[in-house]
């Protein structure tokens, strides 16, 4: 079986194809640097992503939050549910873990929300 992605590693934007029997990536090509070789094989056998949504906090301001590290692509669903219980309380800065644990993860505030 053939894959193609295009790289979003760097702003080349490399067509990288991979090659997969049995689920094994057993070659890859097109693309330009080890990094691109890396994420394809990661795309294809454990893909991850860095989840970024909103959350309103207590005093109706709203604040952009994230994953602190990539999770597994088929748990965004499950993590998006448990992004959207958060009301968190002002203050909060930049990097305050709101909630630990998410599929190895946790939930940071991404912004800053002072009250009002």
């Amino acid at each position: 079986m053939e894959r193609k992605f295009v790289c979003i590693i760097c702003p080349r934007g490399c067509l990288v194809t991979a090659e997969l029997d049995n689920g094994e990536v057993t070659r890859i090509s097109g693309n330009t640097c080890p990094r691109g070789a890396e994420y394809v094989k990661t795309e294809c056998t454990a893909p991850v992503r860095t989840v970024t949504s909103t959350v309103r906090c207590t005093n109706g301001a709203m604040l952009p939050v994230k994953t602190a590290a990539p999770i597994p692509k088929e748990h965004m669903r499950d993590c998006m549910r448990i992004i959207n219980t958060l009301k968190p309380s002002p203050p909060v800065k930049i990097g305050s873990v709101l909630k630990d644990d998410v599929y190895g993860s946790a939930v940071i505030a991404s912004g800053n929300v002072f009250e009002k």
